[in-house]
């Protein structure tokens, strides 16, 4: 297992941390805030430098390309549906709560990916596992929310998560295209 994958799963490792301290963080407990701060910020900056390390080093790996998207998302979404489903107990601003429908979008576009992957798995059509531009500028906002969010910053976190909303919902439409396009390949190189 090369560094840039055993850093992926240094962030899947952080998940659990992350959610465990984000239920101790209360009133009483507001330093937890720091220590919440730097476990995802950690988190984020393995997502960084474990693409930096596998290009550097050139260590790209077939469980790399799946444990990296795989830890990505699994961040994000523990991230989004635990701030929300804690949003009455968090003591942060009421008013920078992340609402129901940006946890929708992002919850939704990774199902219809996962979904999209499960259904050309079946179809025995191989598309590389490889992120658009659009998929890691959706990363890039969905993580900058979240630390938004938990930095409590009031006037900018609405223009942040709907910037990462209106990348989810461009990033998932390529995706979806991708899947098509990949489909009618499939379908018109097997008609006589």
């Amino acid at each position: 297992m090369s560094f840039a994958d055993k850093l992926s799963l240094l962030r899947i490792l952080l998940i659990p941390v992350f959610v465990s301290l984000l239920f101790y963080y209360n009133a009483q407990h507001l330093y937890l805030k720091y220590v919440i701060v730097s476990i995802f910020t950690l988190a984020v900056l393995t997502d960084f430098f474990d693409g930096f390390v596998a290009r550097l080093k050139k260590e790209k790996s077939k469980i790399g390309e799946v444990i990296d998207p795989l830890a990505d998302k699994l961040l994000l979404l523990t991230a989004f549906i635990c701030l929300y489903g804690l949003r009455r107990t968090l003591p942060f601003n009421a008013t920078n709560s992340i609402p129901l429908y940006v946890v929708l979008v992002v919850v939704s576009r990774d199902l219809i990916i996962l979904l999209g992957v499960l259904i050309l798995y079946f179809l025995k059509i191989e598309i590389p596992i490889a992120p658009s531009v659009w998929g890691k500028l959706t990363t890039f906002f969905q993580m900058f929310t979240i630390l938004c969010v938990l930095i409590d910053i009031p006037v900018v976190i609405p223009y942040i998560w709907n910037l990462a909303v209106a990348f989810t919902l461009v990033s998932g439409i390529g995706y979806f295209m991708r899947g098509v396009r990949a489909i009618n390949v499939k379908t018109n190189s097997t008609r006589p």
